[in-house]
């Protein structure tokens, strides 16, 4: 019998349930997949080859698409992972075929104060330390193929510098004329490392390197994650990979890995972690990790060749995309399913009463100190207040042309009549709406949930893109700004004016996806506004270019590509027995 929630640790539940994990082979069985296309890393963890399945499954038809997405994150949390896991855990209660396709955790939240992501309670990815850490290898590898694109960036720089273009051409190089501030790329690491933002490189003697200002990024946002989210299969990854910008020449010509030499060799890095890793719910059902999270600063989604894999295997793919529907959903329609050509038959948002309270003008909690206590009494009021917010992703969900459904993600703190109000208002709006207690049941506490889903699969939807690729790039941020942030406009610095005209000069560019990056704890820039702000300008400081992915990336507001480690992070409680082995205290 599983651990209760209420009196055990989240990395506890995990562990006990582990004791009756099924086998590799047993999902395996499950899923009716043939020996070779099983790859095992041990007995509980797997991956994929994606080839070999999708092969052979090609002419079967896909299972329904689900996409799991959130109200805008807040201290609290909205438990998006743990929804998703529920839903998955619910519709195999209902004897639905089933997979959940998820996102790899990264080290740096993992580390840091929001945890690995694998969900919550009894609605929990499993088994969770090889999943919270490093699983089987795929962010070592992007971190190693972006890396060496970065020690070819640099170690060419230095040669030119150094040598005539004689001694170059004697080396079998051609001077490339690199403009040492105009370097797009930059060093990646799987932490939140603030003290990595700005750098300097190349200090000592000419033999260490060319002089210059550098920085980390966290691994996940590297474009090698985001073409591991949207390539189709090695021909494609290869493809993109040798297009990924790295810097521009003192002409304004972008500089690739492609004339770098080293697109192959990045490539190769990541042959294996393009198969999806293979893992499971506390109950049992199947689940496709693979790509990453942070979708204020990246893509933010699983990847495509994992939901097709998905979508093939199953009657229902339940997918996830990263914090609130106005980023992670956003990227999901507009950019994911644009590159996968795949059409979503419905949408879940989540909130929690709790969150809705936050939102609402209650007091907003402080991560590490004790929760106010006005979130244990009941206002409704404040929950009318906060569903501004829900309501205004529904609305989001709604311009796609996707059926939304309302996840209430129950606390026991909530009370019948905040649960009515929302229920009423969400109702009112034209989503459907579920009280779902999978975080203290299980599968067993999601069934309403699972329901409302499988009837919002079954409607006709009238999916459709935001913007068209002939789209202008100022006026795709200016709708995105608009119609799903509700910004009354967009600003840009000088910088970012300069490069919006270069680009929309460029040819190429019109055929490229928008992949914003901005705050995921506002529907604004600001942090620090909740609920539906009004009277307000997006500010866009910077749009950099991801040409291997595809992306046009525009930056609004301060937010950074690096965040930073908190006073008192989760590495703070985790350890090891020493005479197990076993890991203790990641959740």
């Amino acid at each position: 019998m599983a651990l209760d929630p209420t009196k055990h640790a989240d990395w506890e539940i995990a562990e006990e349930a582990e004791s009756r994990m099924k086998t590799v082979y047993e999902l395996g069985e499950k899923l009716g997949l043939d020996k070779a296309e099983l790859l095992p890393h041990g007995h509980y963890v797997a991956k994929l080859d994606y080839r070999k399945i999708l092969d052979r499954c090609k002419d079967k038809p896909d299972g329904k698409y689900v996409d799991v997405t959130a109200i805008t994150p807040t201290p609290l949390g909205e438990g998006k992972s743990t929804c998703a896991m529920g839903l998955v855990q619910g519709l195999g209660k209902r004897n639905k075929s089933v997979i959940g396709a998820i996102r790899q955790p990264s080290g740096g939240p993992t580390m840091n104060i929001k945890g690995s992501a694998a969900g919550g309670g009894l609605a929990q990815c499993i088994p969770l330390t090889p999943f919270s850490l490093g699983l089987t290898g795929d962010i070592n590898a992007i971190m190693n193929a972006h890396n060496l694109g970065m020690v070819a960036l640099t170690s060419r720089m230095q040669h030119e510098a150094n040598y005539t273009d004689e001694q170059l051409a004697k080396r079998g190089l051609k001077r490339l004329d690199i403009h040492p501030k105009k370097v797009e790329f930059n060093w990646i690491i799987d932490y939140c490392a603030q003290a990595l933002r700005n750098i300097t490189i190349g200090q000592g003697g000419k033999m260490d390197g060319f002089t210059m200002q550098s920085s980390f990024a966290i691994a996940v946002s590297s474009e090698i994650m985001a073409i591991l989210s949207v390539a189709k299969d090695l021909k494609d990854m290869r493809e993109r990979i040798g297009k990924i910008v790295v810097a521009y020449d003192k002409q304004d010509r972008p500089i690739t890995t492609t004339d770098l030499d080293v697109a192959g060799a990045m490539t190769a890095w990541m042959v294996e972690a393009l198969n999806p890793n293979l893992m499971q719910t506390l109950e049992g059902q199947p689940v496709v990790v693979h790509a990453g999270p942070f979708a204020n600063i990246a893509i933010g989604q699983s990847s495509v060749i994992a939901d097709r894999v998905a979508l093939k295997l199953a009657d229902y793919n339940v997918t996830e995309s990263g914090f609130g529907a106005d980023i992670g959903f956003e990227k999901f329609w507009n950019l994911k399913c644009r590159y996968s050509g795949l059409k979503p038959h419905c949408a879940v948002v989540v909130a929690t009463i709790r969150a809705l309270k936050c939102h609402g003008g209650a007091p907003i909690p402080v991560p590490g100190k004790p929760m106010p206590e006005e979130y244990g009494k009941e206002n409704v009021g404040w929950v009318e207040e906060g569903c501004k917010n829900l309501l205004h992703h529904i609305e989001t969900v709604k311009k796609a042309g996707i059926n939304p459904v309302v996840c209430i993600n129950a606390f026991y703190t909530d009370t019948d009549n905040e649960i009515k109000a929302v229920r009423r208002l969400c109702e009112a709006a034209g989503a459907r709406v579920a009280l779902s207690r999978h975080w203290e049941k299980g599968g067993d506490g999601a069934l309403e949930f699972a329901d409302a889903v499988v009837d919002a699969c079954e409607e006709e939807n009238d999916f459709r893109f935001l913007y068209d690729l002939e789209t202008p790039l100022g006026k795709r941020i200016e709708l995105i700004a608009k119609e799903v942030y509700g910004a009354d406009g967009v600003s840009y610095s000088a910088e970012a004016q300069t490069k919006l005209k270069r680009m929309e000069a460029d040819p190429e560019m019109k055929e490229m996806g928008t992949c914003m990056v901005k705050s995921h704890l506002s529907l604004s820039h600001d942090p620090t506004l909740k609920g539906v702000p009004k009277g307000w300008i997006l500010p866009v400081r910077d749009i950099l270019t991801y040409k291997g992915a595809g992306f046009v990336v525009p930056v609004a507001g301060t937010i950074s590509l690096m965040p930073g480690t908190a006073s008192d992070p989760a590495y703070r409680r985790i350890d090891v027995d020493v005479n197990t082995g076993k890991v203790k205290g990641v959740f």
